[in-house]
């Protein structure tokens, strides 16, 4: 998994995720996460991947993972896939185009 965390970014910068545009001055926060039942009903919840990978082994139902985009409080996007591997990848581009512009 490609860490966004610690990257330097231009603050005017804009980024593109699955055709979407993003201002990074407006990006509050931006980060991966598994989306997995909470055990009641049909009801989901994000937690983080490296909760899932040393406490959750085997105890929880994974359904999917994600990278979650929230602008303020008020909006918020979600980019979900069925397996790490395609989070990962949406992860590498997000992080080239935040790297080619330091």
């Amino acid at each position: 998994m490609k860490d966004l965390r610690g990257l330097y970014y231009n603050p005017c910068m804009i980024i593109t995720i699955q055709e979407k545009q993003f201002d990074t001055k407006k990006i509050t926060q931006l980060y991966p996460a598994a989306v997995i039942k909470t055990g009641y009903e049909n009801e989901t919840t994000k937690v983080s991947l490296e909760w899932l990978d040393s406490e959750a082994k085997g105890k929880v139902e994974v359904v999917g993972f994600g990278i979650f985009v929230h602008l303020g409080e008020e909006e918020k996007h979600e980019f979900i896939f069925e397996s790490k591997e395609e989070m990962d990848a949406l992860a590498g581009q997000i992080a080239s185009q935040l790297k080619a512009t330091s």
